[in-house]
């Protein structure tokens, strides 16, 4: 078929262009407790009842729980470079609107004291069906489902062979991206002893269907005809006894770490916790997608050496990340390999620290927005170090609420939240 022959854009090759999505939570201004009013805010943006509202560049749009709200470009983006600015408008903007509210944006991909059991609010407009059979079927008044927020990348692909080389290439990455990312270290109240407790409730969400998530990291697969057949259609048919009108038989009901959008012919990175600031954001998706290019591009493995590594060893470097983010400690010497890393073993934060400074010898001339972000959390941590740190090793409700007060700050501000 000819896409333009069809009134629809070309299909993008891979590195062709970025989709992003950021999700915040909507929080009292004066008590920093979850305020279910997406609704409300979407209605006065659009100036009707609305799931979304096209802002131009970028767009805002619902989630499954009304404290929620994502910010995402319309369309692919050439170059990372233009979003900061872009998402901390959006922000400052949306901010300005929630103050008629009381109400403002919070960052990080959980909400520190959230009781998920008694202040989950579900979407209830629109697509609600989709939303009630997820409630029907999953336990969705959860940390699990109700209390994450969370960064997704979009990469494109063009055909089946761009298609194998950038899944490939993004399963190895998945499992060390917590390392730079977690931000979500304390839930009920309490640190929680991972780094990255999000993905922890995560992994669990869609417990009772293991085919949904597998084991987070996504199996090997070669082609859209094998993915269709090993990943989507058993997925589909665990579910179908639960879902009789196949409301959730859709490829987004996929709950892996890198899924398959073959509707927009792009994978989607789904294991990033959003972050204090936009920019913070954009640098870790710039690292992510340095790391994914490198693989790629075969710069340091082949293709076949990067299929053959076993999901399971995979998954183990994943879980390790989300329990102790930059200082899990990774042995595989396989692995390391495959990123091109010069030892046996190492801790992650090692292993980005080299893959960061690849980064940096490829735009030696430039003095691009990642670099000083990306150094600070190698310096500092990522940001769930930092929260612990602020928060000190036993907080009190007070001691957490001014650390997340200042996160709110930061966001507001676009600026890093640092020792």
């Amino acid at each position: 078929m000819n896409d333009d022959e069809e009134g629809e854009p070309p299909l993008l090759h891979a590195f062709g262009g970025y989709g992003i999505e950021l999700e915040y939570m909507l929080v009292d201004r004066s008590t920093l407790a979850v305020k279910p009013l997406a609704d409300r805010l979407l209605h006065a943006a659009a100036g009707q009842p609305s799931n979304d509202v096209d802002r131009g560049l970028l767009g805002w749009s619902n989630e499954l729980v009304l404290h929620v709200i994502e910010i995402k470009n319309q369309r692919p983006i050439a170059s990372l470079s233009l979003l900061p600015e872009a998402f901390l408008d959006e922000v400052q903007y949306i901010n300005g609107m929630l103050e008629k509210y009381d109400a403002q944006l919070m960052p990080t991909a959980m909400h520190p004291w959230m009781d998920p059991k008694r202040e989950t609010r579900l979407w209830p407009h629109d697509n609600d069906a989709i939303y009630k059979a997820y409630a029907r079927i999953f336990d969705s008044q959860s940390h699990g489902w109700a209390n994450l927020q969370s960064m997704h990348i979009n990469l494109p692909f063009a055909d089946d062979r761009e298609f194998a080389r950038l899944h490939a290439a993004a399963r190895l990455v998945l499992p060390i991206l917590p390392a730079l990312a977690a931000s979500s270290p304390i839930a009920n109240g309490a640190p929680t002893g991972w780094a990255d407790y999000r993905m922890r409730v995560y992994c669990d969400n869609a417990e009772g269907f293991p085919a949904i998530t597998g084991m987070v990291v996504p199996e090997t697969i070669t082609s859209r005809a094998a993915y269709e057949s090993r990943i989507l259609e058993p997925m589909y048919q665990a579910i179908a006894p639960q879902d009789p009108d196949g409301v959730l038989q859709h490829e987004w009901l996929n709950s892996r770490g890198a899924i398959a959008r073959f509707d927009r012919n792009a994978i989607e990175i789904r294991v990033i916790d959003t972050q204090e600031s936009p920019r913070v954001d954009l640098a870790i998706a710039a690292a992510a997608r340095s790391a994914i290019r490198s693989l790629y591009r075969a710069e340091h493995s082949t293709l076949e050496a990067q299929q053959e590594m076993p999901t399971a060893a995979l998954a183990k470097i994943l879980q390790d990340c989300i329990r102790e983010a930059e200082r899990a400690v990774i042995t595989d010497a396989n692995y390391l390999r495959l990123l091109g890393f010069p030892g046996n073993a190492c801790d992650a934060r090692e292993l980005w620290w080299h893959l960061v400074e690849r980064m940096q010898k490829d735009t030696a001339a430039q003095d691009p927005f990642w670099r000083e972000p990306l150094r600070n959390i190698l310096d500092h941590g990522p940001l769930a170090r930092r929260i612990l740190a602020a928060a000190g090793n036993a907080p009190s409700r007070g001691a957490i609420e001014a650390v997340y007060r200042e996160l709110c700050g930061c966001l507001q501000e676009g600026r890093m939240f640092l020792p």
